[in-house]
């Protein structure tokens, strides 16, 4: 018996990834909450496995009395000296129960609560597996879709993607291998809850981080990510190290490192900026695929803003399609960005220009009419 014990302790740890010692435990408090309803008439009753050969020992507690008054708690000082001469008054003694039958209600609850404990502590050990895991690329496979759901088998566990947070051109079927970004974990009464995204602008920085060594390593680091999911991604990336050039270090030999994420992302397009701590530089590398005259900020407004001059071929590209470009640029700045074609801008300063010289000659006017 108790070597099949250790052989089915043994064989759970395995397939369930506990502990031999946290088994032992579970079905300690298992097999105690059965020998509780097969010997209702001793309360004090315990329970115990050893370790290393699993042989299982029930026994009552009884504290050591002159007089026993309680006979299910107390055992009087002459029984205990009996079986223990070193036993003295206020001792406990721990005497052997008989372990029969526990009776076929008191196995199913032994059973009951083992799977019940052994559900809970695999959970448990899912929970702190993938807790350390959020913020990271998985991948898993997909298995069923529910109401709005994908349901992503990963090894032991199962997280979810919802399909708003997929790309918007994407259909995911059963069996397909998808990579996503762990979003959240959280503890439910139904077990661990692993959130998927495949839209959240981490997603993009952590496959670069797979595919760029350089990343990896901490030479390049990013420094800043903007997103629109399935349309287009603006990265800023600088280097540590001055003999590597972030840019290049991102888009690999001949693009393949750039066109492998690309790929992933079912071909949004993809922008990476070299990062600038000169706001009006990086501005107008933001602005990528368009390039820029001027750049000009407010630094002394609460607000940071900054007024932008293209050529007129290049405005519409700056803006982007749905203002798509300039959108992502703000954000990945963090600069309020208008912008203006050089013939708008020539424009205005005209007016501006008319507006100065109509209020000088009001002046002149306002002069000579006070000289007169």
């Amino acid at each position: 018996m108790s070597k099949e014990l250790c052989f089915v302790i043994d064989q759970i740890g395995r397939d369930k990834g506990l502990s031999r010692d946290a088994l032992i435990k579970l079905l300690e408090a298992a097999l105690l909450s059965a020998a509780k309803k097969r010997f209702v008439h001793k309360p004090n009753v315990d329970l115990r496995i050893d370790p290393k050969t699993c042989n299982i020992t029930v026994f009552e507690v009884k504290t050591v009395v002159e007089t026993v008054t309680v006979q299910d708690e107390e055992i009087s000082i002459g029984d205990a000296q009996a079986i223990d001469p070193g036993k003295a008054i206020g001792d406990t003694m721990e005497l052997p129960v008989l372990l029969k039958d526990f009776g076929r209600i008191a196995a199913q609850t032994a059973k009951q609560v083992l799977f019940q404990k052994v559900r809970e502590a695999e959970r448990d050990v899912i929970f702190e597996e993938y807790k350390d895991k959020i913020g990271q690329i998985i991948s898993g496979t997909v298995i069923r879709k529910e109401k709005g759901f994908y349901f992503v088998a990963l090894g032991k566990a199962e997280a979810v993607l919802p399909q708003r947070e997929t790309l918007p051109s994407e259909t995911l079927k059963r069996g397909d291998i998808v990579k996503a970004y762990l979003a959240d974990v959280k503890q439910t009464v139904k077990g661990p809850a692993i959130v998927l995204s495949r839209n959240d602008p981490n997603f993009i920085a952590g496959l670069f981080k797979m595919e760029v060594p350089e990343i990896h390593d901490g030479i390049v680091s990013i420094k800043g990510i903007a997103r629109e999911p399935g349309e287009r991604t603006k990265i800023a990336v600088a280097s540590r190290d001055t003999s590597v050039d972030p840019v290049g270090a991102c888009v690999g030999m001949k693009g393949t490192r750039v066109q492998s994420i690309v790929r992933e992302v079912k071909g949004e397009r993809i922008d990476i900026i070299p990062w600038s701590d000169d706001p009006r530089i990086f501005i107008a590398r933001a602005l990528t695929p368009a390039s820029v005259d001027r750049v000009g900020i407010n630094e002394a407004g609460v607000d940071k803003s900054a007024m932008v001059i293209a050529d007129d071929q290049q405005l519409s590209l700056a803006i982007g399609k749905r203002g798509v470009n300039i959108k992502l640029a703000s954000k990945l700045t963090g600069w309020e960005i208008d912008i203006l074609s050089e013939s708008e801008y020539s424009k205005l300063k005209l007016e501006e220009a008319d507006k100065a010289l109509d209020e000088s000659l009001r002046k002149d006017s306002l002069e000579k009419a006070e000289n007169e």
